[in-house]
């Protein structure tokens, strides 16, 4: 009776144990996000592009119709309204991040946003010794990370909290970035080995948040890459392509799209080893590519227009896009009806794609591990 009294006891206190475990382990993963930190490219940018420019030459970001839907005039957006980011921002409360180019007071509090319209993961030193010369920033991820090294004494001078505290209560948004790398030498017709490219893109992003995480990064969110063979720039550019290319379902380019997941499994593998390495910090997975690609697939239950890889903004062709005569240009015109688009000017999504991605992100089932709302209430996202 006494052994069978001990085991109970013991049984009991196991599973309390184990309970706790779990507990513990979720709330420190449950974090009420006092900050946004953002790394990447044009898919995160809130207008650094801008700011970067010669007024004489400014971007086509610059220009109406971007913006159209929401921010009025046009803020540097590569879109008709908001980004991911700025729904991310919203459902944690915070202000729009707003870029760190060009502005006056930055904080941790305002968030900060190194993200450029056109940036690479690698340096420019890689393509110009490769002979690729497209005109594109030489604000790359290593640069971005650079500059937030140097500003961080003062960042953290003007708080009375610790520094280290600061960025560990700060969603770290690494990217998306890699895209360009490919782009700049598929435009110029140059042969690259994609192995060894993607290779470095990875390493780069990897160093990048092994240095964050050194400074105090707690909790990253790294997105993949999205699915280009259902671009309209992509879909142009492969337009002579036989029937058997396409799926017949989307008019996507499966191969392409192949390639991407692809890309995209080999920086799971990558994050996963980093997860191992820090099991204090939380680095997540977002699944741009299948959050994406769903529209394609299903359309009208997402609320866009069947075949909906025609750009919103642009002129010519199958695809409504043309190199050279693309959105912002004099004389290009946009669709009425945004909200029912998912490409918005051939590279870039409308506001309304990017709004379900990131509900899909933030709610599921788009981010591996998922994200623990718990300790903030209602553990869903309203945007």
């Amino acid at each position: 009776m006494a052994s069978s009294l001990k085991k109970l006891i013991s049984s009991f206190l196991l599973v309390l144990y184990s309970t706790t475990i779990i507990v513990a382990s979720s709330e420190s993963r449950c974090r009420r996000f006092t900050s946004i930190i953002s790394f990447g490219d044009s898919i995160a940018d809130t207008g650094n592009i801008l700011h970067l420019s010669d007024v004489n030459h400014l971007p086509q970001t610059a220009f109406f119709p971007y913006g159209e839907s929401f921010f009025h005039p046009p803020s540097g957006r590569a879109s008709d309204g908001r980004l991911i980011i700025d729904f991310i921002a919203e459902f944690l409360g915070l202000p729009y991040v707003p870029p760190y180019f060009g502005s006056q007071n930055v904080s941790f509090e305002q968030g900060i946003n190194f993200a450029v319209y056109g940036a690479t993961a690698l340096d420019r030193a890689y393509f110009v010794a490769k002979g690729i010369e497209s005109d594109f920033t030489n604000v790359s991820l290593g640069v971005q990370l650079d500059i937030f090294k140097q500003i961080l004494p003062n960042l953290c001078a003007s708080s009375s909290r610790d520094c280290r505290e600061m960025l560990g209560d700060s969603l770290i948004l690494m990217g998306e970035i890699g895209g360009n790398d490919f782009f700049y030498p598929s435009s110029e017709g140059k042969s690259i080995n994609e192995t060894k490219l993607q290779d470095l893109i990875i390493k780069a992003i990897s160093s990048a948040i092994v240095d964050l995480i050194a400074l105090g990064g707690k909790t990253f969110l790294v997105p993949g890459g999205f699915p280009a063979g259902c671009s309209a720039a992509c879909l142009t550019q492969y337009q002579n392509a036989t029937e058997e290319d396409y799926d017949p379902l989307t008019g996507c380019i499966p191969r392409l799209n192949e390639l991407g997941e692809h890309d995209n499994e080999q920086l799971k593998t990558e994050l996963k080893r980093l997860q191992k390495l820090y099991p204090d910090v939380n680095i997540i997975y977002a699944d741009y590519h299948n959050s994406l690609y769903r529209f394609y697939q299903e359309p009208a239950k997402y609320g866009f227009k069947n075949k909906p890889l025609a750009a919103c903004c642009g002129v010519g062709g199958k695809y409504n896009f043309t190199i050279g005569k693309e959105c912002g240009y004099e004389g290009v015109s946009y669709c009425q009806n945004p909200s029912e688009y998912v490409n918005w000017d051939g590279y870039h999504l409308t506001e309304a794609a990017y709004q379900k991605m990131a509900e899909g992100i933030l709610n599921g089932p788009y981010a591996t591990p998922a994200f623990d709302w718990s300790c903030l209430g209602s553990g869903t996202v309203d945007t």
